[in-house]
């Protein structure tokens, strides 16, 4: 800005405050500044200098008293979810819901060399809390958007993009969705198809009030997986469903820890299940525990490790141990308690052991290189390869499949009339306490 001299018959002094710049955003863009923000820094901001002359004649500088500072008005989600979660926590992410460890591991707590330990995870830690924050706010305003007459497909669309503006990765250009985004196509599975089902362009399947959806959403950032589902009914008649899927994942993250074994955890799981029963349409159902669909552990830009948490009592003595991340899942039906593969294939996933294998089909190498370049292995869908603008990629696709390199994954359904529900956190298993990472006021 200008400043002028007070003595008019001086020459004016033209000086120009160039401080500031544009905030960088976490996708490298620029961030917009919320409502009264300045993207001034007081500590930068010099005061200029005004100009004056005393009785000798002499010129002599004097100070022009400092602009009190601004104060910012904190940044504020909106509806839907657009602000960049490093905006809204620019310091600290939230944490997860902490648990001390019992018995013999007690003393982890307050142990010096296990507080140590801890406090090397701080990327891991921030990583984890950032897609866990993400996954809070969407989940929360997809439930209260949520309403029977939507199409799945924009329901899907709508969550999918707000993760993406949150973690600021739309994963358009190339790479831009290994750095952070889905963890996994988003999972809106209805009635009796418990599980992998996510429409595919053109599905015109509309919710229904009678519809009971399992809601899994996957976030990943730098390959740091949060998974966590909830399940939706608008019709009271199926509480008890959902009340029995709750207090069993509930009674699964509550008894996991170092040193549990697997197969007894399961017995916990089936016993809180099962002790529930459930009346539709004046039949009444007892909730059985979906023995084929498990928990599991959860290892960078792979969503299934090695270790498996079932839901019912098996012989399984592996233990938990520190350092896992496990997504405790449960999954609750009116029907048999079994699912098998059933219906048109949305989800895929690139094998982390690819076998070596001469592809002679060009359109199959040219789509194994996409998928290596923009999903890696982190789960994808055929949406995803259509918003990045691949096309007539289905023969080629179809053929990785058959050659083993990438991996497909029907839906999972129970009997026809039958009914499901899911719910689901994510926990580390941190050397000093049990970080439930995905827990929210909702669920």
């Amino acid at each position: 800005m200008d400043i002028k001299s007070p003595l008019m018959t001086l020459r004016r002094l033209g000086i120009t405050n160039s401080s500031g710049g544009a905030q960088r955003g976490a996708n490298g863009g620029d961030a917009e500044l919320s409502a009264g923000e300045s993207d001034d820094d007081p500590d930068e901001l010099t005061t200029n200098p005004t100009v004056t002359v005393g009785d000798d004649g002499a010129k002599k500088k004097k100070n022009k008293k400092r602009k009190p500072k601004k104060k910012k008005t904190p940044a504020v989600q909106t509806d839907p979810p657009s602000v960049l979660i490093s905006q809204l926590f620019p310091n600290n992410y939230p944490k997860g819901e902490e648990a001390e460890y019992l018995n013999e591991n007690r003393y982890r707590t307050t142990d010096e060399e296990k507080r140590h330990l801890d406090n090397l995870n701080s990327d891991f830690l921030s990583d984890y809390r950032q897609a866990a924050e993400a996954h809070r706010q969407v989940r929360q305003w997809a439930q209260k958007s949520i309403k029977p007459g939507q199409k799945l497909i924009d329901i899907a669309n709508g969550i999918e993009d707000s993760v993406r503006r949150l973690v600021g990765h739309d994963g358009l250009s190339e790479g831009d969705a290994i750095i952070a985004g889905m963890g996994f196509p988003t999972g809106l599975n209805l009635d009796a198809i418990a599980a992998h089902f996510s429409p595919n362009a053109g599905d015109k399947t509309v919710l229904q009030h009678s519809n009971v959806m399992k809601v899994d959403i996957g976030i990943h950032v730098n390959g740091r997986i949060v998974d966590s589902a909830f399940t939706m009914a608008f019709d009271p008649m199926y509480d008890n469903l959902l009340a029995a899927v709750k207090d069993a994942t509930n009674t699964g993250v509550r008894e996991a820890g170092i040193d549990v074994r697997l197969g007894e955890l399961g017995g916990y799981i089936q016993e809180a299940m099962e002790s529930y029963e459930c009346e539709i349409n004046g039949t009444t159902y007892p909730i059985k525990a979906i023995r084929g669909l498990c928990g599991h552990t959860i290892l960078p830009y792979s969503i299934h490790g090695t270790k498996s948490v079932p839901a019912v009592r098996t012989n399984d003595m592996t233990k938990m141990e520190e350092g896992d991340v496990f997504a405790i899942e449960t999954f609750g039906t009116t029907g048999t308690g079994r699912v098998w593969d059933q219906g048109e294939v949305s989800h895929y996933a690139l094998r982390s052991d690819v076998p070596k294998v001469d592809l002679h089909l060009s359109s199959a190498k040219s789509l194994l290189n996409t998928i290596k370049k923009n999903f890696s292995t982190i789960p994808f869908c055929r949406r995803y390869l259509d918003r990045i603008g691949q096309e007539r990629y289905l023969l080629g696709l179809n053929h990785l499949v058959k050659a083993g390199i990438v991996e497909d994954y029907p839906p999972l359904v129970d009997k026809k009339g039958s009914y499901t529900a899911q719910f689901e956190h994510t926990i580390l298993l941190r050397p000093t306490v049990k970080e439930v990472i995905s827990r929210g006021d909702d669920y």
